[in-house]
C-alpha cells in the first residue's frame, strides 16, 4: 500500500474531490480551455460541495480540515484541469492577508463569505515594473481623513473581473522602500477602481488575468490590513503559505500527464507490442512517476509544516513550489513526446497540460526567485550552525 498521511475523514474528503474532478470537471476541461471563459459552473460545483471551506477554520464556516488536505484538493482537481485547480489556490492566496493580519471585525465581515464561496478573492501585488522587486512598486495610498486614496495600477492579477475582494498593496510612504508598503482590502464596486483589461494567455485559459487601475480610488481606513508599513511583511508571509498551492497545481498537472501517457503507452502498439514495453518509453515513464512522487513528498511536507506551525516554512515552501513546477514542465513535455504527433494535437489533453504547466514556474515568484530564497535560508541555517559550534 502507498504511504498515506491522511486520517479516515481526510481520505473521505479527498476521494470526494477526486470523484468530482474525474466525473464533473474533466469533461469540461477542454471546453474551458477552448472558450477562454471563466468557468462559473465549476465555482458553483465547489460551492455546492463546500470545497472553498477547505481553506478556512470552522469559526468562519469552513471545514477546519487543515492545509495538507487543501493542497491535496488542488492537486486532485489540477490532474484534470489546471484552471479549475487554480480557482481553489487563488481563493487561499487572496484570503491569506485577512487570515494573517486582519482585525476581528475584518475577519467576521469577509471570511465567512470567502469560506462559502459567495465571495471570490484576488491578490494584487505585481505591477508592470515590479514583479520580483516589490520595493519598486509605484502604486500609492495617501491618508485623507477617514479614507486612503489609492493611485496606480496592478498587472497580471488572477481573478481580475470575477473577484469580490482584492488584497491590494500600495506605498503609504513612497520613500521608505519595503517599509513604506501597506496592504488593503478593496471591493470591486469601489469608485475609480477598474479592471482595465484582461490578458490573452498561453495556458490556464479559463482563468482571468488582468490589469487593475486606481485613479483616486477611496478606501475606508477600516480596510487597512495591520498597520501602515506592514505590507511587505504581510506579503512575504502570504507567499510562504500560498506557494505550496501553486506547487499542488504543478504536481496535479504532472501526475495527470503521467497517468494519461501511461494509459496511452499501454494501448499504442509499435513493432508488435505496446510502446510501454519498449525500454526507452518505459524508462521515461519511470522517471516521470519518480519525479511526481518526489514532488509529492516535498509538497506534503510543506502542508504538514503549516498545519503544525513548524519553523523553517520559508525554505520548504519555496522548495515545494520550485520542484513541483519544474516537474510539471518536464513531465508534461515528456508526455507530449510519448504521444508523438498525437501529443501535439489539441484533441489530446497533454498538449493543454504542457501549456498550463509553464505558468507554474512563473507566478507566485519565479523559480529563479525560489532558488534565491532557498539559498538565503540555507545561509541563515549555516550561520546558526557555525555559531552553535564555535
Amino acid at each position: 500500500m502507498p504511504y498515506d498521511p491522511l486520517s479516515a475523514e481526510q481520505r473521505e474528503i479527498r476521494d470526494l474531490v477526486r470523484t468530482l474532478a474525474r466525473e464533473r470537471i474533466a469533461p469540461r476541461a477542454a471546453a474551458i480551455d477552448e472558450s477562454h471563459e471563466f468557468p462559473w459552473d465549476i465555482v458553483e460545483l465547489y460551492r455546492e460541495h463546500g470545497l472553498f471551506g477547505l481553506f478556512f477554520g470552522e469559526e468562519y464556516g469552513g471545514l477546519g480540515t487543515g492545509t495538507l488536505l487543501a493542497l491535496i484538493a488542488i492537486e486532485e482537481v489540477s490532474k484534470v484541469c489546471a484552471t479549475s485547480g487554480l480557482i481553489l489556490a487563488v481563493q487561499e492566496l487572496g484570503s491569506l492577508g485577512l487570515k494573517l493580519a486582519g482585525s476581528d471585525e475584518q475577519k467576521e465581515r469577509y471570511l465567512p463569505k470567502l469560506a462559502s464561496g459567495e465571495f471570490l478573492a484576488a491578490y494584487a501585488l505585481t505591477e508592470s515594473g515590479s514583479g520580483s522587486d516589490s520595493a519598486a512598486m509605484r502604486s500609492t495610498a495617501r491618508r485623507d481623513g477617514g479614507e486612503y486614496v489609492l493611485n496606480g495600477s496592478k498587472r497580471f492579477i488572477t481573478n481580475a473581473s470575477v473577484a469580490n475582494l482584492y488584497t491590494v498593496f500600495a506605498k503609504t510612504d513612497p520613500d521608505a522602500g519595503h517599509s513604506g508598503i501597506s496592504a488593503f482590502v478593496v471591493e470591486p464596486d469601489t469608485p475609480d477602481f477598474e479592471v482595465a483589461r484582461l490578458e490573452p494567455k498561453l495556458g490556464i485559459a479559463g482563468s482571468t488575468t488582468g490589469e487593475l487601475t486606481f485613479d483616486d480610488a477611496r478606501v475606508p481606513v477600516e480596510n487597512l490590513l495591520g498597520e501602515e508599513g506592514d505590507g511587505f511583511k504581510i506579503a512575504m508571509r502570504i507567499l510562504d503559505r500560498s506557494r505550496p498551492g501553486i506547487g499542488a497545481q504543478g504536481l496535479g498537472i504532472a501526475q495527470g500527464a503521467t497517468d494519461y501517457a501511461l494509459e496511452y503507452a499501454r494501448s499504442r502498439e509499435t513493432m508488435g507490442k505496446p510502446i510501454a514495453e519498449h525500454q526507452l518509453i518505459a524508462a521515461k515513464l519511470a522517471d516521470m512517476e519518480t519525479r511526481c512522487e518526489a514532488a509529492r513528498g516535498l509538497l506534503y511536507k510543506a502542508g504538514l509544516m503549516m498545519d503544525e506551525d513548524a519553523p523553517g516554512l520559508t525554505k520548504v515552501s519555496a522548495m515545494a513550489k520550485l520542484f513541483c513546477s519544474d516537474t510539471a514542465m518536464e513531465v508534461t513535455t515528456d508526455a507530449v513526446q510519448i504521444l508523438g504527433g498525437y501529443g501535439y494535437m489539441q484533441e489530446y489533453p497533454v498538449e493543454r497540460m504542457m501549456r498550463d504547466a509553464k505558468i507554474t514556474q512563473i507566478y507566485e515568484g519565479t523559480n529563479q526567485i525560489q532558488r534565491l530564497v532557498i539559498a538565503r535560508e540555507m545561509l541563515k541555517e549555516n550561520r546558526a550552525f557555525l555559531l552553535e559550534t564555535v
